[in-house]
C-alpha cells in the first residue's frame, strides 16, 4: 500500500527508536524496528534537502544515544568523541542504499554494508564496537547465541535485514512478499538454532572451576594521584581480599583493573610482593596495576602480570586498546595463554574486549578462561560487562570480569552470569564463582570473520554492474 505520513515524521520517530534500542535503558525488542522509519523516510524522499536533514537527525539520534552513558567523571566532550564516528560509519550505507534502492537485490545491499561498516568500525577504529546493532540483544540470552556462528556481524547482518523485511511490509508487501518470507524464515531458522543451542548447553555436566575477583579501594583516574598511605592502605586491602579469596579454595583470583598505583623505582619490589602472595595463597593471579610513567604529561602503563601458584610471573600484559584520551602506553606484546593444572589461561583488560578481533586472537591461543581486570563508570553499568559476554559466546571461553566501578561478572561460554557483583553495593569486594575448565569449540572461533568478507563480495558484486551503468549513463 502506499504510506501517506509526512515524511519527518519518520524521521522523529526514528530519532525515538534508535535512543530507545541503544546502549542504556533499552528495549531489545524494538531493535528489529528501529530502523524502519529511517528506511521509510529515504524511501519515500528524493533530493539534497532531505538527505541532509537525514544525515542531521542522524547525527542528533547518536549524540542523544552516547549522552545517556555520559556520568561523572567523563565529560560532555565524550559525546562527540563517540557519536559523531558511530553514526559517519553508519551514514553510507544508508546513503548508498537509497541511491540504488530500486536495483535488483538492493534488499541485501542495506544489511551488507552496515554490517561491513560496523566491522571497519570495531576492527581498525579505537572506537571498537560500540554503536553495533548485535549489542543491542545483550539481555536477549537465546539470540546471543547466534554471535557463536558468524560472530556480532551474523547478528547485526540479522537485525538489518529485519528491519528491511518490515518495511516491505509497510510499503508495498505485495511486491516483496517472496523477499519477505526469505527473510522471515532466515530469523525462524536463526531464533530455532539459538533456543536448541542454549537449551542444549544445559545438558552438558562441565568440571568446573572455582574463580574469584578481588576489588579495590583505588580511584585512581578519578581526581588527584593518592598519596603514599592512601597507596598504602588500598595495598593492604587488596591483599588481606586476596588471601580470603584463597581461603575459599579459589584458583583463579583476578584484580580490578587499576587495582594499585605504583611508581617505576617500586616496581621491582612490587612484583617479589605480587610472587610471594600469589605463592602463599598457592593460587593464579592476575595482579593490574598502573605503573606511573610521568605525571606532565600524564603517561602511565595499564598492565597486568599473570603469576602461577607457585609464586612465577610468567607474563607481563600492557592494555592494547586504551580507551581515545587514555595516557596508557599501547602494549604490543602477542597474546599468550598459560596452563595451570589442566587448565588454560589468557587475559586482557577492560577496553580490549570492545575489539572481537582481539578476542579472536585470544581464541587462538585455545583459551579456556579469560581474565578481564576491568574499571568502568556509573553510565556504562552494567552493559558493559554485558558486551564482554558477547566475546565469550564467540570464541567458547568463559570470562572473568573483575570490574571496579562497575559489574564484576564470572561468563560462561554460552553469555550466562553465573555470578555477578557490583562494585556500587556494599560488601567485601571478593566475589566467588564457578566456572568450566573448558572451552567450547564455536564455527565463529573457526572460520573467523568469513561472513564479513561475504558481504563485502556481495557489495562488490552489486556495484560492478552499476558502476558500468552510470558510465554509460
Amino acid at each position: 500500500m502506499k504510506v501517506k505520513i509526512n515524511p519527518f515524521v519518520w524521521l522523529g520517530l526514528g530519532l525515538v527508536l534508535m535512543v530507545m534500542v541503544h546502549m542504556t535503558v533499552s528495549v531489545e525488542l524494538l531493535a528489529w524496528v528501529a530502523y524502519v522509519p529511517f528506511l521509510l523516510y529515504l524511501h519515500q524522499t528524493r533530493g539534497r534537502r532531505f538527505r541532509w536533514w537525514f544525515i542531521l537527525i542522524y547525527l542528533l539520534s547518536w549524540s542523544i544515544i552516547v549522552a545517556k552513558i555520559i556520568t561523572d567523571p567523563i565529560p560532555l566532550m565524550g559525546i562527540p568523541l563517540y557519536a559523531l564516528p558511530i553514526a559517519l560509519f553508519h551514514l553510507p550505507a544508508f546513503l548508498v542504499w537509497a541511491r540504488f534502492r530500486e536495483k535488483k537485490y538492493a534488499w541485501l545491499l542495506f544489511p551488507a554494508l552496515m554490517t561491513v561498516m560496523e566491522w571497519v568500525q570495531y576492527t581498525y577504529t579505537p572506537w571498537g564496537a560500540w554503536g553495533a546493532a548485535a549489542y543491542t540483544q545483550m539481555d536477549n540470552i537465546n539470540m546471543l547465541q547466534t554471535v557463536s556462528l558468524f560472530g556480532m556481524a551474523g547478528l547485526s547482518f540479522l537485525i538489518y535485514i529485519v528491519n528491511i523485511g518490515v518495511s516491505f511490509l509497510i510499503t508495498n508487501y505485495s511486491d516483496n512478499i517472496k523477499k519477505v518470507s526469505i527473510i522471515g524464515v532466515l530469523f525462524l531458522a536463526v531464533s530455532i538454532f539459538s533456543a536448541v543451542r542454549y537449551d542444549f548447553s544445559k545438558l552438558e555436566t562441565d568440571s568446573m572451576i572455582k574463580v574469584a575477583a578481588v576489588g579495590t579501594d583505588s580511584e585512581i583516574g578519578s581526581g588527584p594521584l593518592p598519596t603514599d598511605e592512601d597507596r598504602r592502605k588500598n595495598v593492604a586491602a587488596l591483599f588481606d581480599r586476596t588471601r580470603q579469596a584463597a581461603k575459599s579454595q579459589a584458583e583463579l583470583i583476578v584484580w580490578n583493573e587499576a587495582a594499585a598505583l605504583v611508581y617505576p623505582e617500586e616496581e621491582n619490589e612490587w612484583k617479589d610482593r605480587l610472587s610471594t602472595l600469589a605463592a602463599d595463597c598457592g593460587a593464579t593471579l592476575v595482579a593490574s596495576y598502573i605503573v606511573l610513567v610521568s605525571e606532565k604529561p600524564m603517561k602511565y602503563g595499564n598492565k597486568y602480570l599473570f603469576i602461577t601458584p607457585n609464586g612465577e610471573i610468567i607474563y607481563s600484559y600492557l592494555k592494547h586498546e586504551p580507551v581515545p584520551g587514555e595516557p596508557a602506553i599501547k602494549g604490543k606484546e602477542p597474546f599468550e595463554a598459560h596452563q595451570v593444572n589442566g587448565v588454560n589461561y589468557a587475559g586482557a583488560i577492560c577496553y580490549d574486549y570492545d575489539f572481537p578481533y582481539l578476542a579472536r586472537a585470544i581464541g587462538k591461543q585455545k583459551a579456556d578462561i579469560v581474565a578481564l581486570p576491568s574499571s568502568d563508570w556509573r553510565g556504562i553499568d552494567p552493559i558493559h560487562t554485558k558486551m564482554a559476554a558477547f566475546r565469550a559466546v564467540e570464541q567458547g571461553h568463559s570470562v572473568l570480569r573483575s570490574t571496579r566501578f562497575g559489574l564484576s561478572a564470572a561468563i560462561n561460554p554460552y553469555g550466562e552470569m553465573q555470578a555477578q557483583m557490583s562494585s556500587f553495593d556494599d560488601h567485601d569486594k571478593i566475589m566467588v564463582a564457578h566456572l568450566p575448565k573448558t572451552k567450547v569449540t564455536t564455527l565463529y572461533s573457526l572460520v573467523g570473520d568469513v561472513f564479513v568478507y561475504l558481504c563485502m563480495g556481495f557489495a562488490v558484486w552489486f556495484w560492478l554492474p552499476v558502476s558500468k551503468a552510470l558510465k554509460k549513463g
